[in-house]
C-alpha cells in the first residue's frame, strides 16, 4: 500500500525541527525566518541536508542618549466632558412611542416594503416589519429622508436611484419605486442631567461630583495620547540613527504576524479572514502590503532596542521576568503557570530587555517646553469608558546573512 519513500518523508518530518534546532545552536546563529531545506542523502543510512537561512544583522547605533522631544498634553473642554455625558444618557436611553405625530429623523420606524424597476420587484426588495433607525444609512440614499413627514397607517411610494457602485449589479444605477407602508413610531427618550442621573450612573451623589470624575479620566487619556506620542518620537529618532542592512524576510515575517494577530481579533468579534475579505474586497496580499509599514518600523525599533540593551549591559532580572508573568497572567485571567507553560523564560526576558532600553532612553532623552493644546473633536466612538488601545508588543526578532549549516 506504501511506497519506501513514504516512511523516508514521515522519519525525515519528525527528526527535521530537532536536528535543524542542534544545528542552529551548534553554529552560533540567530536566524530570523523559515529555513530553505535542501536534503542531499536520504535512506537507511539517515540524512544529510542544509538549511539556508537569513540571521539577524550587525547593528550599529550611537548617539541614542540626550534625544529630544515635544510632550504636548491637550486641555480638557468642556465640549469633551459633555460628550461624554451625551455617551452615557444614550445608553442609559429608552424608546417610546411617537404614533401621534408624523415620523422625524432620529426615530425607529417599523415599515413593509417591496421595491420594484421598471414596474417589476425585484429579488431582496422586500420586508415586512422591519424596524428602521431614521437617519442611520441603512438603506439607500435618500430612502430615510423620504419616510419623514409621514404619519403611522400611511402608504406611500418612496423613490431612489441605487449608487453606481452597488453590490448588486442589475440594480446598480436604476431608478426604483419603494411601496411603503407605516406601522409604527418609536422616538428615544434620554434621561435628564441631573443628580439624580449621577446616581443611577456613577458612584456619586451629584452631577457636578461625576463631571470632575470624567474631566480627571479624561485628563488621563489626554496623557496617555501625549506619552505614546513622545514614545512614537523616540522610536523614530532611534530608527533614524540605526546603522543595518536588514534582510526583507525579517519584514515579511512581522507582516505576517500583524496579519495573523488580526486574524485572531476577527476571531473574538465571531468573524475571520475569509469573511473580512468577501465584506472589504481585499485580499491576503492587500492587507499584508498594508501593514508592511508597520511592520518595517517595528523591526527597526526593536533591533535599534536590543543593541542598546547590550551596549548598556542591561538585562532583566528575575524579579522582572516573574513581574512580567504575573502581569500577562493578569491580563488575561489566567494562572501564571499557565502563562510559564506557554512562554519560554528566554522570550519573556529578551522583550524586559527591549522595555529596560526604552526606560533607559527615557530617562536620559531632553522634554521641549510643553505647551496646553485643545483637544481635537470627539468622536461617537471615543470615550472614557473603555481601556486604553495596548502598545503592540515586540517580539524575539532575528539578524541578516545567508548562513549554511550542515546536520
Amino acid at each position: 500500500m506504501y511506497g519506501k519513500g513514504f516512511f523516508y518523508d514521515t522519519a525525515l518530518n519528525e527528526i527535521l525541527p530537532e536536528a535543524y534546532e542542534s544545528a542552529v545552536k551548534e553554529a552560533g546563529i540567530d536566524p530570523v525566518a523559515q529555513p530553505e531545506i535542501d536534503v542531499l542523502s536520504l535512506d537507511e543510512n539517515g540524512v544529510v541536508f542544509t538549511a539556508k537561512v537569513f540571521v539577524k544583522p550587525e547593528v550599529k547605533i550611537e548617539g541614542y542618549f540626550g534625544i529630544e522631544v515635544s510632550k504636548e498634553v491637550a486641555t480638557v473642554t468642556e465640549d469633551e466632558i459633555n460628550h461624554e455625558l451625551e455617551l452615557v444618557r444614550e445608553r442609559n436611553s429608552r424608546e417610546i412611542d411617537a404614533n401621534d405625530r408624523p415620523a422625524e429623523l432620529g426615530d425607529t420606524a417599523v415599515i413593509d416594503f417591496e421595491g420594484f424597476v421598471d414596474g417589476v420587484a425585484f429579488e431582496g426588495g422586500k420586508g415586512e416589519d422591519y424596524a428602521l433607525k431614521l437617519g442611520s444609512g441603512q438603506f439607500i440614499p435618500g430612502f430615510e429622508e423620504q419616510i419623514v413627514g409621514h404619519s403611522v397607517d400611511e402608504e406611500f411610494d418612496v423613490n431612489v436611484t441605487f449608487p453606481a457602485e452597488y453590490h448588486a449589479e442589475d440594480l446598480a444605477g436604476k431608478a426604483s419605486v419603494f411601496k411603503v407602508k407605516l406601522h409604527a413610531l418609536t422616538k428615544v427618550e434620554l434621561p435628564e442631567l441631573d443628580d439624580e442621573f449621577a446616581k443611577d450612573v456613577s458612584e456619586f451623589d451629584t452631577l457636578d461630583e461625576y463631571k470632575a470624575d470624567l474631566k480627571a479620566k479624561i485628563e488621563k487619556r489626554h496623557e496617555n495620547a501625549a506619552e505614546s506620542a513622545v514614545d512614537g518620537q523616540l522610536m523614530d529618532a532611534l530608527i533614524e540613527k540605526l546603522e543595518a542592512e536588514i534582510p526583507e524576510a525579517m519584514y515579511d515575517t512581522e507582516a505576517e504576524n500583524f496579519v495573523r494577530d488580526y486574524d485572531n481579533q476577527l476571531r473574538m468579534q465571531g468573524l475571520d479572514l475569509k469573511t473580512y475579505f468577501q465584506y472589504t474586497g481585499m485580499t491576503l496580499e492587500t492587507l499584508r502590503a498594508q501593514f508592511r509599514p508597520q511592520a518595517e518600523k517595528q523591526v527597526k525599533a526593536r533591533l535599534a532596542l536590543e543593541k542598546i540593551a547590550e551596549l548598556e549591559n542591561l538585562d532583566a532580572s528575575e524579579d522582572d521576568i516573574n513581574g512580567e508573568y504575573a502581569r500577562i497572567a493578569e491580563a488575561y485571567g489566567i494562572e501564571v503557570e499557565q502563562v510559564k507553560a506557554s512562554i519560554d523564560s528566554e522570550f519573556i526576558a529578551a522583550d524586559m530587555k527591549v522595555k529596560l532600553a526604552l526606560d533607559a532612553v527615557k530617562e536620559q532623552m531632553v522634554v521641549k517646553a510643553a505647551k496646553k493644546k485643545a483637544a481635537k473633536k470627539t468622536t461617537k466612538k471615543e470615550t472614557v469608558e473603555g481601556e486604553e488601545k495596548p502598545v503592540k508588543k515586540t517580539r524575539k526578532s532575528t539578524k541578516k546573512a545567508e548562513e549554511t549549516t550542515e546536520a
